[in-house]
């Protein structure tokens, strides 16, 4: 049995032209009337991409994915995916824990301005910003001058 794409899209929750474009859901065939026909089985690999989507893979790391699971000899494999996939999470946590802390900081001490805060502690030092006479080439050059290491 087939189903039109209206029927895909409310049983898996989404639209299929995307995910076509993609790679992600091979061309359907088409009907006598010319309309779209898809087998059932695409309902439930729709239901899967949105749900590596949920746990934070973008489309791309999902196609590769199923392209790794459709080879004879798979890789990468989910686990290790997932493995780099919860790294980087653990690196994004605390990348935004210290931006959170800082904030605070700057609530704490009633900072008043990014340019030139006037409250008695600012946990920004500006005075380690401000280069008076720009001796770096570069911006990236600057910042290593100062310390701090560009991504």
């Amino acid at each position: 049995m087939t189903l039109r794409s209206g029927q895909v899209a409310e049983r898996a929750g989404v639209g299929v032209r995307d995910y076509e474009r993609r790679g992600l859901l091979a061309a359907p065939s088409r009907s006598l009337g010319g309309h779209r026909a898809y087998f059932e089985d695409t309902v439930a690999l729709l239901r899967v991409i949105k749900s590596a989507q949920r746990l934070g893979f973008s489309l791309d790391e999902v196609a590769e994915l199923l392209d790794a699971g459709r080879r004879r000899h798979p890789a990468p494999d989910l686990r290790s995916s997932a493995l780099a996939k919860i790294e980087e999470i653990e690196q994004k946590i605390a990348d935004l824990s210290t931006i959170r802390d800082s904030l605070r900081q700057v609530v704490d001490a009633r900072c008043d301005s990014l340019a030139g805060c006037t409250c008695a502690q600012c946990p920004i030092s500006y005075a380690d910003l401000v280069v008076a006479e720009p001796t770096a080439r570069s911006p990236i050059e600057r910042f290593r001058q100062l310390g701090i290491q560009p991504r």
